[in-house]
């Protein structure tokens, strides 16, 4: 027989049916698993999730799998207050991160999240790439409110941190594998193994694949299916005790995904008059050309309906412990990446405006922390460089307003369409802080804590478009001082409540896309934040568990990025500082003990997020308008049963439900941006053997197959929108792990 033929699935039942186990019984209860001790990092230091005086959720790799998450954009369905959403030139790699109703939905270079996601505690610069898959992901752990103190830069709303499977002791092997409808096939392996006393390491690798959900109907020979999805990702990494003091760890991890464009179409917002070209950027278009099922692409531009996004990266982190009070770590790393991708906006054979687009980016870091615990107080301080030099770049493209100059049309010339041009956006970074965040026991029961940190940036850049006269190179510094103090009282042996105040920053920029001239290239200022919050945390009763957090966060210079559809034509994007914003909300997060085998975790975010002042001269927004894609409530429900069996085996049934209310696809000119809410249920039904070391799961996601908006976009005379893509699937996995000698 050979094994190349076979499928992933195959391949792991033959590995089960062949090989024997030893591994001794494992039981667990659903109390069990909901009231276990969470530990997180999320403060750079080791702490109880209960304890830890801001608000934190953390999802662990059991929810992960019962929840059927299989990348960050998973993530955004299950935590309060908190949407992953995307847009990003139809590139599935790319995730727009809002918290508490600050993100960012582009991707171009110049543009920097409102959100930090970071993966090991590297930083990840761009947007685009940040959609990570999540195999042998340990946690996620889940910041909200700024993190201006231990996180600094571009955290305005929060943070993410991936955390993986670190090397350790343990000798196994873990696969999995996964066959479903739509076309579904997945599959990976872990293993972690001590190499010999000082050294261990793990790997893992992973693959999946699923057929589109439309076609590119007038292209002959089509790359891809529109929603088609296809990934390779591994990761090894290695651990060196080189003492008992001192240990070394270095990381390298790799994706390759060719993907269909993410589905996406138009609507028409007003009847368009070819005889004017001034009614709508398309004047030429008329309904029956869209195709009438949204989720297939019109174009003729052959390899626009495909993307592709590819990247690697190496880390390498030192954790020496000085002495029994002192500890020094430093971590650096180096990360690349590039993507193509594109959309054709008028959605239709008539080749009005499309636009394919490549971009890419190298980064590195350096941080060093020196950190100590005593008695009654302990700290974390450090420094911290981060460079970024990348690029984004769109061409031949194709814009019809822009093939004649404004000044000919104000003069009467009829304008051309179908010409071509190209645009290219180039800038390099330059980060540096420096930070120390303090907690110290006043009593048994109180504790008060807080940090500060300098952050100083120096962006270079440089742009050429169709309509300017020479390449336009620009510059802008920004810097600031972040800070926060907090203060937890421990209620009882299980209840804690604490309160803050925090202050966060992210950078100015440039805008991305100013096709207006060069005038519109100029730099906007950075946002700021103070975050008012007050919490309880904690296990109210004996099969009760909470966290609540209520909290007021005023923004000052909020910048919004938005299509202006007045602004010289419907593709450009500006940035405007638009003068001041609050939010404040309320988030509760439960887990219930019904029975010892039965528990039901719960998620409720309510946020109440408008505009308070608008600067002079901003146009197209108003005092109590809404940020965009900021829901005002989000919900999540997630009961759990286990039943055991007479074999000594367990049966688990899992289920989920995930709610987001209607919001608004841009901030500004959003008169046709609502995008409708949204439900979607999922289950899981899983049997494990009496050993605990092999699982058959039944799975459905999004059972209901709800077709729901991720993103909308106000050109003049149409609104791009951008669909979901996570539609019903049903299937089986299979998992079993393997113990090394």
């Amino acid at each position: 027989m050979k094994l190349r033929n076979l499928s992933p699935l195959s391949l792991a039942i033959l590995a089960a049916l062949t090989t024997s186990v030893n591994a001794e019984e494992i039981k667990t209860t659903a109390k069990q698993d909901a009231f276990e001790k969470i530990e997180v990092t999320a403060r750079k230091r080791t702490e109880s999730l209960f304890e830890s005086p801001t608000a934190i959720t953390s999802i662990g790799a059991n929810l992960i799998d019962k929840a059927n998450m299989s990348n960050l954009e998973d993530i955004g369905k299950y935590v309060p207050n908190l949407n992953i959403t995307r847009y990003g030139v139809g590139n599935s790699a790319h995730a727009s991160v809002f918290i508490r109703g600050i993100g960012l939905q582009d991707h171009i270079i110049t543009t920097d999240p409102g959100v930090g996601v970071y993966l090991d505690g590297v930083y990840l610069g761009r947007q685009m790439g940040s959609n990570l898959s999540l195999p042998n992901v340990e946690r996620v752990e889940i910041l909200r409110g700024p993190q201006g103190t231990l996180y600094g830069r571009n955290t305005l709303g929060g943070a993410v941190n991936v955390i993986t499977k670190q090397p350790g002791d343990e000798g196994i092997i873990t696969t999995t594998a996964k066959v479903g409808s739509r076309g579904r096939i997945a599959g990976d392996v872990y293993f972690n193994n001590a190499l010999n006393d000082d050294i261990s390491m793990s790997a893992s690798a992973s693959y999946k694949t699923r057929d589109g959900v439309g076609e590119a109907v007038n292209l002959a020979n089509p790359e891809k299916e529109i929603g088609e999805e296809e990934e390779f990702s591994g990761r090894v990494a290695i651990k060196w005790q080189a003492s008992s003091d001192l240990a070394l760890t270095f990381s390298l991890d790799g994706v390759d995904n060719e993907s269909g464009q993410s589905p996406y179409t138009i609507e028409l917002t007003e009847p368009l008059d070819s005889n004017d070209v001034f009614n709508g950027d398309f004047p030429l278009l008329t309904q029956d050309l869209i195709p009438s099922d949204p989720d297939d692409l019109g174009t003729t531009v052959a390899g626009i309906e495909s993307t592709s996004y590819s990247g690697w990266g190496t880390s390498f982190t030192a954790d020496w412990a000085i002495n029994d009070t002192y500890a020094a770590k430093f971590i650096s790393s180096y990360r690349t990446s590039e993507y193509e991708g594109g959309l054709d906006d008028d959605a239709s054979p008539l080749n009005l405006s499309e636009f394919p687009e490549e971009g890419g980016a190298d980064q590195y870091s350096f941080e060093i922390q020196l950190n100590a615990t005593f008695e009654n107080m302990d700290f974390v301080s450090g420094l911290y460089f981060f460079n970024e030099d990348g690029f984004t770049r769109s061409g031949p493209f194709v814009f019809s307003p822009f093939n004649t100059p404004n000044s000919l049309l104000n003069d009467g010339v009829t304008p051309s369409f179908g010409g071509y041009g190209n645009f290219e956006i180039n800038q390099e970074t330059n980060s540096y802080a420096a930070y120390i965040n303090a907690s110290y026991d006043l009593t048994d029961d109180l504790t008060l804590g807080g940090g500060l940190r300098y952050s100083q940036d120096e962006k270079d850049a440089d742009a050429i478009f169709p309509s300017f006269p020479a390449r336009k190179y620009v510059s802008a510094d920004f810097d600031a001082v972040t800070w926060d103090i907090n203060a937890s009282y421990q209620l009882s042996n299980d209840m804690n409540v604490y309160g803050q105040i925090q202050k966060g920053y992210q950078t100015g920029g440039f805008p991305p896309r100013p096709f207006g001239g060069p005038d519109q290239f100029t730099s906007f200022d950075e946002t700021k934040a103070i975050n008012y919050e007050v919490g309880l945390k904690g296990q109210v009763h004996e099969n009760v568990s909470m966290m609540l957090a209520v909290f007021v966060t005023d923004y000052t210079d909020l910048a919004l990025p938005f299509s202006d559809p007045t602004a010289g034509g419907g593709f450009v994007t500006i940035v405007e500082n638009a003068g001041q914003s609050k939010a404040q909300g309320i988030e509760l997060e439960t887990t219930v003990a019904i029975t010892d085998d039965f528990t039901i975790r719960s998620a409720v975010g309510y946020l109440d997020s408008e505009i308070t002042d608008v600067a002079d001269g901003v146009q197209g927004i108003g005092k109590g308008d809404s940020p965009a894609l900021t829901p005002r409530w989000t919900v999540m429900i997630a009961p759990s049963y286990f039943m055991d069996l007479s074999n000594g085996g367990t049966l688990a049934l899992n289920a989920n439900y995930s709610y987001r209310s209607d919001m608004q696809g841009q901030s500004v000119y959003n008169e046709s941006e609502t995008i409708d809410s949204r439900e979607l249920v999922g289950f899981n039904i899983s049997y494990t053997n009496p050993y605990g070391d092999m699982e058959v799961t039944l799975y459905g996601e999004n059972v209901f197959n709800e077709i729901y908006d991720v993103g909308r976009l106000q050109q003049s005379g149409f609104v791009g929108v951008m669909r979901s893509n996570d539609r019903s699937e049903f299937g089986l996995k299979f998992k079993k792990d393997f113990e090394l000698n």
